[in-house]
């Protein structure tokens, strides 16, 4: 079967490695290039699977933006051995982002995406571990403005607070950013877990307001969901965001950076990876670009 023809993304198209989770980096790479799209958010594990160092040589080899590191976090367990195992790792993540993003092309972005963690088991105390987030993230803000890394608080979907993320809102991400300075403690934009919130879009403004708009990152939300709800995420214009209402509330905070499409799905993770990320761009092109008013350059 013969490559598929090169095509011209949207500008500000990034793919995240999680959409292709079953590439590995030197594939995701490459398929990103010859796809078009012009950068990159990868992942900690196909990372470490090379070594940073390597990785890093990888990343400027193929010319793309780097624009996230994913993922770390997951604090939320009372002070013991774990959680200071945790703290420990997220600081290896810190250096990971920081020295990926140094090797990224011009324009790309130092921030590590950070997923709070559950309750821990047999706790039902929600807003206490949500108050570990916080202390967590204080112990690592000082290592994170020396290496000029934005940490990026992501709320998840309700569905996961029990298991994955206490952190549950754009608004409860940016009560715990408030803390910090906006150059280092931010929050993810991500259109799968917020489209529900009759909040939302008072509480991107209020995330422009406040500078805190570290990425954006778009996939789609279709029903029925997968018994594995982890994998439910889809092709944006597959399912029913909507994503020109979301766009221009970023777009006007004064957001230009590029757009992350994240998915989670066993049917694209087992499409050709090109294609796949072929089928990303198109449907970004569809229904994110026309809601986009600016441009980074190319």
């Amino acid at each position: 079967m013969s490559a598929p023809e090169r095509v011209s993304a949207d500008p500000r198209l990034s793919i995240n490695q999680a959409t292709i989770k079953y590439a590995d980096l030197a594939t995701a790479l490459r398929v990103t290039a010859e796809a078009g799209v012009q950068a990159i958010g990868l992942w900690r594990e196909p990372v470490q699977e090379v070594g940073l160092r390597a990785a890093a040589s990888m990343l400027t080899d193929s010319g793309l933006r780097f624009t996230t590191h994913c993922r770390s976090g997951f604090f939320t367990m009372p002070e013991g051995p774990a959680r200071r195992a945790s703290i420990d790792d997220n600081r290896v993540a810190i250096e990971e982002a920081a020295t990926l993003a140094a090797a990224g092309a011009e324009g790309s972005t130092a921030i590590l995406v950070l997923v709070a963690g559950g309750l821990p088991e047999g706790s039902r105390d929600l807003v206490g571990a949500r108050e570990r987030v916080r202390d967590a993230i204080g112990e690592l803000a000082p290592d994170a403005a020396a290496a000029g890394v934005t940490l990026a608080i992501e709320p998840l979907h309700p569905m996961y607070a029990s298991d994955r993320c206490v952190v549950s809102t754009l608004g409860q991400a940016l009560d715990i950013a408030a803390d910090f300075d906006p150059a280092v403690v931010g929050a993810t934009v991500d259109t799968f877990h917020i489209w529900w919130d009759p909040e939302v879009l008072p509480s991107i403004e209020r995330a422009g307001r406040e500078g805190r708009i570290a990425t954006y990152q778009v996939c789609d939300w279709k029903t029925p969901l997968p018994a594995d709800v982890l994998l439910s995420r889809h092709y944006p214009g597959d399912g029913i965001i909507d994503f020109a209402s979301l766009t221009r509330a970023v777009e006007a905070t004064g957001y230009d950076r590029d757009i992350e499409v994240e998915i989670f799905n066993e049917e694209i993770w087992a499409t050709d990876p090109l294609v796949a990320v072929q089928r990303t761009a198109a449907g970004f092109a569809a229904s994110v670009s026309p809601h986009l008013r600016a441009r980074v350059a190319s």
